[in-house]
């Protein structure tokens, strides 16, 4: 089954700002980290429910991006995984939620 994918603006101020930090650590660093979560989110478009659902209320999932510790959490509606939170792996739960 094959999914469209759904970014929330939210998301992609999430993924910019944790870019632009990485970067500020090492030059290309931010660039690593946007090309390592671009392409988890591109690989949702097949794999979606390979994740365990995490949040039954809204049916939330998350998966990893290879090598940076942050959570790319979504949900799936009808044919479309809605990706609405890409947050560091240690911050709470409640972080994300408040934007379900």
């Amino acid at each position: 089954m094959r999914f469209t994918l759904d970014i929330l603006p939210e998301a992609l101020t999430d993924i910019f700002a944790a870019a632009a930090w990485y970067e500020q650590q090492r030059e290309g660093l931010g660039a690593e980290f946007a090309l390592a979560v671009n392409k988890e989110i591109d690989a949702l478009k097949d794999q979606a429910l390979a994740f365990r659902v995490r949040y039954r209320r809204r049916n939330t999932r998350w998966t990893y991006p290879h090598r940076f510790p942050y959570r790319i959490c979504y949900y799936i509606e009808d044919q479309c995984v809605h990706i609405f939170a890409v947050v560091h792996a240690a911050r709470r739960d409640r972080e994300w939620r408040k934007r379900l």
